[in-house]
């Protein structure tokens, strides 16, 4: 497990499998308190006094990963998370729960309708990872209470608000948040800089239209972290958002034929491309 200080507020927990991104955000609460602040950018952990508001969004993966979530929030001096935050319905994204039991899940309506919708979806999912790699945990997931937040809307954190916009296309369901005053998007499962536009359940024109939504976004950030791999400045998000929109018109004209970006070719990737061709 890696973490990184994008600002002040903003720390990036990126997990030894599956390169999934899980983002510590703090509303610091203003001077009125007292309350020192690292400098923006700075890559320390250490922070000062514990101050405002923290919220966890995603989740690493493994074990040991969501163990030291807890430390790693008091080293940087953050308070204790008063919640989490879930980009979008898929397991990999869900676990934060197993490391804070007793904080509220949120998420986008759509993906509260989903979770409603499959029962026991991601636990089943996580149970055939687990055996898959023989992983063992020391209790089950469980997803807890659930609030299902208005999308587009905003959510207060500490001082701060954090934006809230809808995705669709890889999944059905979900949501981008940008957190303004830190110059950070939070993409879910777009953007990647290492894997392959899945359009999935969401369909082609749905997630078309979030790239179109997320090109806006992007201009008001510094950094763009997506749900898998390494975190992008605004032109490496711009880059690959032009790369994707250029495979997802390939793959509408040309099907099977449509040529894979050039950073991502490979077996893996050749799946997820007959995947796609088989969801047109």
């Amino acid at each position: 497990m890696r973490a990184v200080a994008l600002h002040a507020d903003v720390l990036v927990v990126t997990s030894a499998v599956l390169h999934v991104n899980c983002i510590i955000v703090r509303g610091a609460v203003a001077e009125r308190d007292g309350a020192s602040r690292p400098p923006a950018g700075s890559d320390e952990l250490e922070g000062g006094p514990a101050a405002g508001e923290t919220f966890v969004v995603d989740s690493p993966v493994l074990p040991d990963e969501l163990d030291a979530l807890s430390a790693l929030v008091e080293q940087a001096g953050f308070p204790a998370p008063s919640g989490l935050l879930a980009t979008h319905g898929d397991w990999d994204h869900l676990l934060a729960r197993l490391a804070f039991p007793a904080a509220t899940l949120g998420c986008a309506e759509s993906t509260a309708e989903r979770i409603r919708a499959s029962p026991g979806e991601a636990q089943r999912e996580l149970r055939s990872f687990d055996e898959d790699l023989m992983i063992s945990r020391r209790r089950p997931l469980s997803l807890g209470s659930i609030q299902a937040l208005a999308v587009p809307g905003r959510c207060s954190l500490g001082d701060e608000e954090l934006e809230l916009h809808p995705t669709g296309g890889h999944t059905p369901d979900g949501m981008a948040l940008l957190a303004p005053w830190a110059g950070v998007l939070l993409a879910g499962d777009y953007l990647s800089p290492i894997e392959l536009p899945t359009i999935r359940a969401g369909g082609l024109d749905g997630y078309r239209a979030t790239l179109e939504r997320l090109r806006g976004l992007i201009e008001r950030a510094e950094h763009v972290v997506p749900g898998h791999g390494p975190v992008l400045d605004r032109e490496g998000a711009l880059a690959v958002l032009d790369e994707d929109q250029a495979y997802l018109h390939r793959l509408a004209q040309l099907g099977a034929d449509a040529a894979l970006p050039p950073r991502c070719r490979g077996a893996v990737q050749r799946r997820l491309h007959d995947e796609n061709v088989a969801a047109l």
